[in-house]
């Protein structure tokens, strides 16, 4: 373990590194239950994970000291359950915000907060929230990224790393700090009320916006173009004229 001073003000200021874990999200979670209350923003970093998790439970697969594996505690007390999904918005702005100078307009967050390069998925982000009453206590937000590895397993379907974009390798404490630095700053927007500013911020960069694509939705494929993203979340697909909203499980975007 060790600790390392990061430009922002409070995320990665207390950052733990452990060179093997299962997953961070669960490390994170039993030392909140275990110890006294940790400060907000505390960052815990694996240089290896074997059982890190994807949505609806899906592995997520990692190179050993090649990517970025990490978790972030957040308190967000100030912001009431129903608007729970502006905490995937500010997560995934941030993601982009410090991957964006490296990569430029091909780089895209797919609904409802995966990191996407063209139609390659470059990361994903998994939240875990506490909730209390009609507020959200905290939440553990787990972040893996590819950044360094040069191929992956069959079973990895569409990944993509940053070296095999750009043809080089980066050092992965510079990418964390900024993603950190980022990711606070929307956060106190977001505890400032800016909710407009990041819901218009977040929908402007996503993935497959007003473009037909095929979608795949109770067992139906169509042709659909996103139009929206609802305040708490739900996707807006207009379906041959028709505004048909989603949830998570509810629709699949088919790349084929």
């Amino acid at each position: 373990m060790q600790n390392n001073i990061f430009s922002a003000l409070f995320v990665g200021q207390n950052l733990v590194t452990i060179k093997e874990l299962d997953s961070t999200n669960t490390f994170l979670k039993t030392l909140l239950s275990n110890s006294k209350p940790l400060p907000e923003g505390t960052v815990i970093m694996a240089e290896s994970q074997y059982a890190g998790r994807g949505q609806q439970q899906n592995k997520w697969h990692s190179e050993p000291g090649k990517n970025l594996t990490f978790s972030i505690l957040l308190n967000p007390t100030f912001l009431p359950v129903i608007n729970q999904f502006d905490l995937n918005r500010v997560v995934s702005l941030g993601v982009f915000d410090a991957l964006e100078p490296y990569l430029g307009d091909k780089l895209k967050i797919k609904w409802p907060n995966d990191i996407y390069y063209d139609d390659r998925k470059l990361g994903g982000i998994l939240i875990e929230t506490h909730i209390q009453g009609d507020r959200i206590k905290n939440a553990i937000i787990g972040i893996g990224l590819n950044i360094n590895q040069e191929s992956f397993l069959p079973g990895a379907g569409n990944a993509i790393s940053l070296k095999q974009i750009l043809h080089k390798d980066y050092d992965l404490r510079t990418i964390l700090s900024e993603i950190c630095g980022h990711i606070e700053a929307y956060y106190l927007n977001l505890k400032a009320s800016k909710f407009s500013f990041v819901r218009n911020t977040y929908l402007s960069r996503l993935y497959w916006l007003n473009q037909a694509k095929r979608f795949k939705a109770n067992d139906v494929v169509f042709e659909g173009i996103i139009k929206n993203v609802k305040d708490e979340g739900l996707l807006v697909v207009d379906n041959n004229g028709t505004l048909q909203e989603f949830s998570l499980k509810q629709i699949e975007f088919l790349n084929k």
